[in-house]
Parts: C-alpha cells; sequence; structure tokens
C-alpha cells in the first residue's frame, strides 16, 4: 500500500497565493447573483399572495417595496438579474467555443458589470 504522509505534504495554493481575476471574480458573481434572484422571486411571490389574501396583507408587503429599502433591494435585484443574464448569454458563447481567449474573456467579465450597471440604469430611468 502507498505511504500517505499527509504531514509532510504542502497545501494547495488557495487564496493566499492566487490574485483574483476578473474572469473568476465574474464566475463568483454570477453564482451569487443567481442566489440572489432566488430571494428576489420570492419577494415578488410574497407580493402576489398578499395580493391574492387580503387588503391588510398586501398594502404591508407594497408598503416594503415601495420604502426606500424597498426599491434599493428591487434595484439590486433588477441588477442581479440583468448581471446574470448576461453571465448565461457568455456561457452560450463559450459552449459554442466562442470568444474563449483569456484577454476577449476578461473583457467580457469587465462588460458584464459595465453592462448590467447600463441595462439596470436604463430601465430605471425609463420607469
Amino acid at each position: 500500500m502507498a505511504d500517505v504522509n499527509r504531514g509532510n505534504r504542502p497545501l494547495s495554493p488557495h487564496l493566499q497565493i492566487y490574485r483574483p481575476q476578473w474572469t473568476s471574480i465574474s464566475s463568483i458573481m454570477v453564482r451569487i447573483t443567481g442566489i440572489g434572484c432566488l430571494i428576489a422571486s420570492a419577494l415578488i411571490v410574497w407580493w402576489l399572495l398578499a395580493a391574492a389574501t387580503s387588503e391588510a396583507a398586501f398594502n404591508a408587503i407594497d408598503g416594503f417595496l415601495r420604502s426606500f429599502l424597498g426599491t434599493l433591494i428591487l434595484a439590486a435585484a433588477m441588477w442581479g438579474i440583468f448581471y446574470h443574464m448576461l453571465g448565461r448569454l457568455r456561457h452560450v458563447l463559450w459552449d459554442f467555443g466562442y470568444l474563449v481567449q483569456v484577454p476577449v474573456s476578461e473583457g467580457m467579465a469587465k462588460g458584464m458589470f459595465i453592462g448590467a450597471t447600463l441595462l439596470t440604469i436604463f430601465v430605471l430611468v425609463a420607469v
């Protein structure tokens, strides 16, 4: 049997060694925004259920969503939806073998942050 000497083996490089790259940050943000979209959808379902149950329940959640904090949460959720959408679109392009070069991928990661922000501002101004 192989001699497994775990005490003298070096640890794998981790966050202390590697510097963050745009592509890795973008990948992590796509996962975070996916979870954020799930939470935001729960708020919308809560709003719809309150509208179906009673006027008092609807007024409570509607008042919260129309408050400054609620508007901030919904704007952040909108940014998350746009960012997640752009991330999924990027992965579709990668699945077809397009734009997989490292400089192009890093540019796309930067473009996702900018694109999601511009789309969010556009929708907020249009509404």
